[in-house]
């Protein structure tokens, strides 16, 4: 697979991720998952690091994924996470009309406190453009909050039942579009963006 580089240097590599694909394997121990084609492609180049992930994303999720080359790498990048000094942004597009142009949601998640920030791009006629910030890291965060106020994700049928709703779509359109942090060894301010996938760009104009 043709996995686009967004960023990379001597410690760090950042790809981006399409939808449908795992990021590490699940406890099925699934042998196809970006992880392994990506560590796959280096053993095939004869490079002798192995990429370690520093944080996941949804299998259905597109977007930024960072990767450390090596452990030590790997540690300090997930205290970043850990620390919530890594601002993540995500587009979404959610069933019907979000009445607020932006706002908050505030709602516990496996009895965890959690809060995503959020502000509408646009609105179309069955569907609102979103840009989501997630302040937390729960796992299925956005997917859940937006379902919690009414309006899943266009196309997601795991937190949402699609008969519920007119809109359809064959992929979940969520996208983890933005990443902003400070190197963990350079100490460099470090700020990526990955455009929409094609899919999305598609129902956008298909739904003008």
């Amino acid at each position: 697979m043709n996995i686009p580089i967004v960023y990379e240097d001597d410690y760090l590599v950042v790809v981006d991720k399409p939808a449908g694909l795992l990021s590490v394997p699940t406890p099925k121990n699934e042998s196809r998952t970006l992880t392994s084609i990506l560590n796959d492609d280096l053993k095939a180049k004869g490079i002798t690091y192995r990429l370690h992930p520093c944080h996941r994303l949804d299998r259905e999720t597109s977007g930024l994924m960072i990767y450390a080359k090596g452990k030590t790498l790997e540690q300090k990048m997930m205290e970043e996470f850990k620390q919530r000094r890594v601002k993540k942004s995500y587009i979404a597009f959610t069933q019907g009309q979000v009445a607020a142009d932006f706002g908050e949601i505030k709602a516990p998640i496996e009895g965890k406190n959690a809060l995503t920030g959020y502000k509408v791009i646009e609105r179309k006629n069955d569907f609102t453009v979103i840009k989501a910030e997630p302040k937390t890291g729960r796992t299925n965060q956005i997917r859940i909050h937006f379902k919690h106020i009414g309006h899943p994700i266009v196309g997601d049928d795991r937190f949402a039942f699609r008969r519920d709703f007119k809109l359809r779509a064959k992929r979940l359109c969520l996208h983890a579009e933005g990443l902003e942090f400070l190197h963990p060894q350079t100490g460099k301010s470090i700020k990526l963006r990955a455009p929409l996938p094609e899919f999305m760009e598609e129902f956008l104009k298909s739904h003008a």
